[in-house]
């Protein structure tokens, strides 16, 4: 074994003994107060898993429960198997324990089988038989099996027994084994707003749905908000999607180098819930320990000089709550940009008002009122703006127009256009994205009214971002119906040449396209691409450094741009809201 996968394994205990049996915490003591279960409840309504049935069980905590009273929250997949008190796990009986002796809250447990897709209820006893929804709901990545969760069966839960999960993602867990332990992991990834904390038993991080990709996500995934136990053994799975024990040791090695609160422990047991069900009380205590004061730093020392890491653009790797409110109370915001002293100016594109953000950090200001319905703005060397269109009062004409920025005078530069985005060159050039044509329009700056203005490259996928690098002699273009950014080698003429997809953007499961938004520039040649994942982050070579998550996970990223004093904020429109966050790194220009 390596050193780098001792220090890992430093986290847990390297090897557990064989035949593990289970520990008083997990056998009925006359003198603790019982929860209760109920169920098994059927469950056929269903919308994100349309056809399915299946069963559920609830756990009510010891005590009288209030009505609406806000409880946490642990949710386990594969129900029927670790709600049983004669199982291999036996939850109840130990969450009666360990809330007995403060180990763990009062919570409710939410034991929730797989869907069977047939006619009718789940056949068998305990709802088992047949499983044949199982692999997809559980071994598929992406949001539609916490949608399930959070928007159908945890309210009928909360109606049902009139409790309330809490909304605290820090109190929220999830639990699976095998394919439920990486359905629990996706869960978390997901949704991190609902669930903070993950418990997987021997959890299938293969080759089954895709799921084999999880440790490189990770790696260049802001760091999310969870805090994860792993639990697998040395004997498990080797089989045609992949080896078990490896694939939870590449989990914990990215959790590692991101800097996870995380706990892996690797026994010598095979593809079983022995081993999981003998540590489950200890793995709850660790799971509801007191928050760390500060979460581990990301390990840098491999990484090459060239390596652009997310360590380099925020401090410690970051997090999601790194993003701070800059305004709100707006209809769709769009267009960010900013000019050379760092304000930063952004669009309300329904209302047709301009906002600035003066680099004194006061609130967004309407520095333009009554105006034209901007979806882009960039600023030229001389302070003058220029906007995509998308009409104006009562009309629907589509123009490139320059804004003086004392006067505010709006002069037309190009008409009949379809803009979408745009930025402008120290050459004298305004390029724009026509997203429907699947092209990038070239059009001088000097001009007035020009009509059609000529493409100067087409075949992209929905282009929409666009930005030049430092230098400006290369132009890269976001495409929000295919999955790259293209690059494009400025020359003199200003003529695009030898464009390439450059840039592979990271595609939200089960979406077929990123989403590719605006666009940004660092001083150091790295682009920031808003997406449906976030903001990513690629280095001058077109490597992907890492993804910046989104503020809000159900609220998309539109555009972004560099603002501040020293131009060291990172700002993001996000529907109604515009966020900013300090980084390392400053804005191009």
């Amino acid at each position: 074994m390596s050193l780098a996968l001792a220090a890992i394994f430093a986290a847990g205990p390297l090897k557990a003994q064989a035949g593990y049996e289970l520990g008083p915490d997990s056998m009925v003591r006359a003198d603790v107060p019982k929860g209760k279960v109920e169920g098994p409840f059927a469950f056929d309504q269903s919308e994100v898993f349309a056809g399915t049935s299946r069963h559920y069980w609830v756990y009510l905590p010891p005590g009288e429960t209030k009505i609406d009273e806000e409880l946490p929250l642990m949710v386990f997949q594969d129900g029927h198997a670790y709600v049983s008190d004669t199982g291999q796990v036996r939850v109840p009986t130990v969450f009666d324990n360990l809330i007995a002796d403060g180990s763990i809250p009062r919570l409710v447990g939410l034991f929730v089988n797989p869907g069977n897709r047939s006619a009718g209820e789940a056949s068998g006893a305990d709802g088992w038989q047949p499983r044949n929804n199982r692999s997809f709901e559980y071994d598929s990545l992406g949001d539609a099996y916490v949608r399930f969760l959070v928007d159908e069966l945890i309210p009928q839960v909360e109606k049902r027994f009139s409790v309330k999960a809490s909304k605290d993602p820090a109190k929220n867990a999830i639990c699976g084994m095998s394919s439920g332990g990486i359905c629990a992991w996706t869960v978390a990834w997901e949704r991190p707003d609902r669930f903070g904390k993950v418990l997987s038993h021997i959890g299938s991080f293969t080759n089954i749905r895709g799921g084999q990709v999880y440790p490189a996500l990770i790696r260049k995934t802001e760091r999310k908000p969870i805090r994860v136990f792993l639990q697998d053994g040395s004997n498990d799975l080797n089989n045609l999607h992949g080896n078990w024990p490896l694939a939870n040791q590449q989990m914990a090695s990215a959790l590692a180098f991101a800097g996870y609160d995380f706990k892996f422990v690797l026994g010598d047991g095979s593809h079983s819930g022995e081993h999981g069900g003998a540590i489950f009380p200890e793995s709850l205590r660790w799971l509801w320990r007191p928050e760390l004061v500060s979460l581990p730093s990301p390990l840098t020392k491999d990484n090459f000089p060239g390596d652009e890491a997310l360590s380099k653009v925020v401090e410690g790797g970051g997090k999601p709550g790194d993003w701070e409110l800059a305004g709100e109370g707006y209809k769709f915001t769009d267009g960010l940009c900013s000019d050379g002293a760092g304000n930063v100016y952004f669009s309300d594109l329904p209302s047709g008002t301009v906002y600035r953000v003066p680099t004194d950090d006061s609130a967004p200001v309407a520095w333009l009122t009554d105006g034209p319905r901007i979806s882009g703005m960039d600023i030229a060397a001389d302070g003058t703006i220029y906007a995509a269109v998308q009409g104006e009062g009562e009309s629907n004409e589509k123009r490139i127009v320059a804004i003086h920025p004392e006067t505010k005078e709006i002069t037309t530069i190009a008409t009949g256009v379809n803009p979408n985005d745009l930025v402008v060159s120290d050459a004298g050039w305004v390029y724009f994205t026509d997203t429907g044509a699947g092209a990038v329009v070239r059009v001088p700056v000097g001009a007035r009214g020009m009509s059609r203005p000529p493409v100067v490259a087409s075949g992209i996928n929905k282009p929409n971002g666009i930005a030049l690098s430092p230098s400006q002699n290369e132009l890269v273009i976001s495409e929000y119906g295919g999955e790259h950014a293209w690059s494009f080698m400025v020359a003199d003429s200003g003529a695009l040449i030898a464009g390439e997809r450059s840039m592979e953007l990271r595609v939200p499961e089960p979406d077929a396209a990123t989403g590719g938004d605006g666009m940004t520039v660092d001083a150091d040649g790295r682009f920031y691409i808003t997406s449906h994942v976030g903001i990513q982050v690629f280095d001058k070579t077109g490597r992907m450094g890492g993804v910046l998550a989104k503020p809000v996970a159900d609220k998309g990223a539109v555009s972004c741009a560099f603002g501040g004093k020293d131009k060291s904020w990172l700002y993001l429109c996000s529907a109604d809201k515009v966020f900013r966050r300090k980084t390392l790194v400053k804005g191009a220009r």
